[in-house]
């Protein structure tokens, strides 16, 4: 006998925010609430990962969202192909029991070329002319038609940059009742990203969270409610919990100031230069990893790092293998930031001389994470304005920058990434079948749960 099981993951969700989620509350009373033990760093893609493989970074080299990937130069940020998350995923594992098991991933990051039998992610039209247009990829093609049509295309400048709000996770959550109603799954995940916004942008403590959970409770508990009737198991996931924070730190100026960081100039703007630098590091949240070139300057970089100010910690080889992060896409040197401090991807010391797209929502070209991308300009009174006529003028075919988002990092009030220091602002797993209930859960224990729950596990290889 088997038993569908549906995976929401809701992310930024902490036992202190489930307080203001009746619906998620009451799945937890119907079945169980527990800790969550996350991996470091605590962001998106590594702890995903590590639910759906039961493995630590080391094994599965999700060593963050983005990372210097050596045999290129260059610092990529979340790339999409599932091939780059190494070992069995537990589909994968539940097929070799029951070989017609069927599942689908509706927004889990890494889903392109993944072997579930449906897949959802976001993925623009990049136009010829630089327009880019709002669009998903699916598998099979034949999604993307049907969901376009019911629900109109997928919803890309709300799912993240300045507009970012609840309108993505409500088309996420009605595509999967669309799944559940036309498909027999036997696992499905679903990615519901809506508080991580007001989370970043505002910090824990601000009422406005209060109002972003209540939302998102309606759109996960109605969605949970109706797979429940459907016969389903769901299990609701966080990857990590968001902390208030007011103290962004620039690790690439303290390490360009120190001589080992080298920029190249075209055109009056700087860019990083990777392939010249002795070090330098990918910001990622609460995380960095810094990348050192001669053997011979690791631990000098590590004592100038252990000196900035907001740094808590400085992980070596040693570090590293004890944090489970020691795979060879990892920097030489993992640093974690203080609570209340965060690391900034920003290497120029001249703000007349940031590359133009520092001031634009442009995932793929920042060196590193950049969560003022969240904003429109407070200082600018007239980026909304910019940004609605620049938008108007695209439609009629006219190129223009989206140059709205603020060079300022001082505006982010909550991150991510460290190890949380109390439960409360952790991730949680809620479950709804008391049965397989436990004190306390680990992100490496999520598979084989998922497993259990579905009707028995394959074992790990």
């Amino acid at each position: 006998m088997t038993t569908p099981v549906v995976v929401l993951d809701v992310v930024g969700l902490t036992p202190t925010l489930l307080q203001s989620m009746p619906r998620l509350r009451a799945l937890a009373r119907d079945g169980f609430a527990a800790p969550l033990d996350t991996v470091l760093p605590a962001v998106t893609c590594t702890v995903q990962s590590t639910f759906l493989t039961g493995r630590l970074p080391r094994d599965h080299g999700a060593v963050g969202n983005g990372w210097y990937f050596r045999d290129l130069g260059e610092v990529l940020f979340w790339r999409q192909h599932n091939a780059l998350v190494q070992g069995e995923k537990v589909w994968e594992r539940a097929r070799r029991a029951r070989p017609d098991h069927r599942s689908a991933n509706l927004g889990w990051w890494y889903a392109m070329g993944a072997s579930t039998d449906l897949t959802l992610t976001p993925r623009p039209v990049y136009h010829a002319d630089g327009r880019k247009s709002p669009d998903c990829y699916t598998w099979p093609p034949e999604l993307r038609r049907d969901l376009t049509r019911e629900l109109g295309p997928f919803p890309l400048f709300q799912y993240w940059g300045p507009t970012a709000d609840l309108t993505s996770s409500r088309w996420i959550a009605d595509a999967a009742r669309h799944v559940l109603r036309t498909e027999a799954l036997d696992l499905l995940l679903v990615y519901l990203p809506h508080l991580d916004y007001d989370l970043q942008r505002y910090g824990p403590d601000d009422p406005r969270v209060l109002r972003a959970a209540s939302d998102i409770d309606e759109v996960a508990g109605r969605l949970a409610e109706e797979a429940r009737e459907g016969g389903a198991t769901v299990v609701v996931v966080s990857e990590y919990g968001i902390t208030a924070v007011d103290r962004p730190v620039d690790l690439n100026q303290h390490l360009r100031r120190a001589g080992l960081l080298h920029v190249h100039e075209q055109q009056g703007m700087e860019y990083l230069d990777p392939w010249t630098s002795r070090a330098f590091a990918v910001a990622d949240h609460q995380v960095a990893h810094v990348y050192v070139d001669r053997p011979d300057d690791v631990a000098r970089v590590a004592g100038l790092l252990r000196g900035i100010d907001g740094v808590d910690e400085v992980l070596d080889a040693d570090g590293k293998r004890a944090a489970g992060l020691d795979h060879p896409r990892a920097g030489d040197l993992v640093v974690v930031a203080e609570p209340g401090a965060w690391f900034t991807y920003r290497y120029w010391l001249d703000e007349e001389r940031a590359p133009d797209f520092a001031a634009t929502v442009e995932i793929h070209r920042k060196p590193g994470y950049d969560p003022a991308e969240l904003f429109f300009d407070p200082d600018d009174r007239l980026a909304r304005p910019r940004a609605a006529l620049t938008l108007a003028r695209r439609k009629l075919g006219f190129r223009g920058v989206l140059d709205v988002v603020p060079l300022d990092p001082s505006h982010v009030r909550g991150s991510h990434g460290r190890l949380p220091d109390i439960d409360d602002d952790g991730p949680v797993l809620l479950c709804s079948d008391a049965r397989f209930g436990r004190d306390r859960f680990a992100a490496t224990d999520v598979a084989d749960l998922l497993l259990e729950i579905s009707g028995g596990p394959a074992p790990t290889p």
